[in-house]
């Protein structure tokens, strides 16, 4: 039997409406259209329901893997622990152009809907927004730089297992939520069983803020660091994109809106328009590198540095 990863209702509701309904109040609250017009497609690159992590199939075997050692490694300490180590950004210097061309070696091991190199999917969903978001040039851009954080792959960056670099991302300090991919594995996370991050705050306080909260170590966080320390000029959304476009059970489930405060609330109608390109681009037709780097040349020097501290 096929089960679809469930997608649980905000924390208090009775109704699973609600998330839908929050999403478009979210959506609304502006002058700018947020609906570009995509059309989800119906299947992934396998033929599958995209985000399928139970159907039977040659990559189910890995991403269950994948998920039983990221959710039992991954703790509060390990991700303050990793954040102190690469934010100092003293691994290497080097363009986003090279950096994006580094990670044509690798193939994100927790992804069931992709196999292809990561270059490919970065301008998949680059281009997309491109068409249907014409003037959000900003947007563009940060559709093609979101993933780059997975250089944590290569040997210049300490060679990071894929547990510690991809994957959904989540909230560490407090009670892993139900929603979370493969949420059973967590019981042999030595966090589980503390009582400070046992209960729903845990650490926290009622919409504390994002920016107070200790996610899960990867890409995205690393990424998010690299921006910061390197005075990229991007948006505002494009930091919050870029640090919480893994961070599925929020922006999926409606989980952990209680750690929320007005700014994350504002930033979240980006993600969610985002997260649409970054999830129901990925394909196996492939685009032309050569074609398009001209125009992302342009984005990235207008956005940031020639080289970059990583």
């Amino acid at each position: 039997m096929t089960v679809i990863v469930p997608e649980p209702v905000l924390e208090g509701s009775n109704n699973s409406q609600d998330v839908e309904n929050y999403v478009k109040e979210q959506e609304n609250d502006g002058d700018l259209s947020l609906d570009g017009g995509f059309v989800v497609p119906d299947s992934n690159a396998f033929g599958h329901s995209f985000r399928d992590y139970e159907k039977e199939g040659e990559r189910k075997a890995t991403v269950e893997d994948f998920y039983r050692t990221n959710h039992i490694n991954q703790t509060y300490e390990l991700a303050k622990r990793k954040k102190e180590e690469y934010g100092k950004l003293d691994k290497t210097v080097m363009s986003i152009w090279e950096c994006i061309e580094l990670l044509n070696e690798y193939v994100d091991e927790s992804d069931p809907d992709l196999d292809e190199p990561q270059i490919q999917h970065l301008l998949q969903s680059a281009e997309a927004i491109r068409r249907d978001y014409p003037d959000e040039d900003w947007l563009h851009l940060t559709a093609l730089i979101h993933d780059l954080g997975k250089v944590l792959l290569h040997p210049s960056f300490g060679e990071q297992p894929q547990w510690c670099v991809v994957g959904d991302t989540f909230p560490l300090g407090c009670a892993f939520d139900e929603s979370i991919v493969h949420h059973q594995y967590f019981k042999n996370n030595p966090d589980y069983n503390n009582p400070l991050f046992r209960t729903r705050l845990g650490i926290y306080k009622e919409n504390c803020g994002l920016d107070n909260v200790t996610m899960s170590w990867g890409h995205d966080e690393y990424m998010y660091l690299v921006m910061k320390g390197n005075g990229t000029s991007l948006p505002p959304a494009a930091f919050f994109i870029v640090r919480f476009h893994s961070f599925y059970p929020l922006h999926r489930a409606g989980a952990y809106t209680y750690l929320m405060n007005d700014e994350d609330k504002d930033m979240l109608k980006w993600l969610h328009v985002f997260n649409k390109y970054d999830l129901y681009t990925k394909s196996k037709v492939r685009v032309d590198v050569e074609e398009v780097k001209p125009y992302y040349m342009s984005l990235i020097k207008k956005y940031f540095p020639e080289k970059l501290r990583w």
